[in-house]
């Protein structure tokens, strides 16, 4: 019965991939995950300062054109009313997507830190490191 199993002898039954490829395969498959975290968490904190930037200047704008005068809203025409009305709810849009791109920030240093703590070993290898490894 045997004989049957290994008519092809030995080696043609099975063979394991060496131990350097094995490392060579977790860590691209590793890398293939931390490169996304980074690129998201990139991408989001990109986001969020440039967005911060502009909620801060329409703030400005918007403490400018309101003036100071404890009875300016009394004498204020309309149009300048409306243009206060329309800086709140941008100013109120942008706050609310800032605390959006807050959360994922966190969540994504979170995940990057995950990733860290079940790959202790993991590093970043460059282009030539990665090629010496084949």
């Amino acid at each position: 019965m045997f004989e049957r199993l290994f008519q092809g002898g030995l080696n043609n039954v099975f063979k394991a991939r060496a131990a350097d490829r094995d490392a060579y395969t977790d860590h691209s498959r590793a890398l293939l995950v931390f490169q996304s975290i980074k690129d998201a968490l990139t991408n989001a904190e990109a986001e969020y300062f440039g967005l911060n930037k502009r909620v801060e200047d329409v703030l400005a704008r918007a403490a400018i054109s309101l003036g100071n005068g404890t009875d300016e809203y009394l004498t204020r025409e309309s149009a300048d009313t409306e243009i206060q009305n329309r800086f709140g709810r941008e100013i109120a849009s942008g706050q609310r997507r800032l605390e959006q791109l807050s959360d994922q920030i966190k969540a994504f240093g979170f995940l990057k830190d995950a990733l860290m703590a079940k790959f202790p070993d993991f590093k970043l290898l460059s282009e030539e490191d990665r090629k010496s490894q084949l």
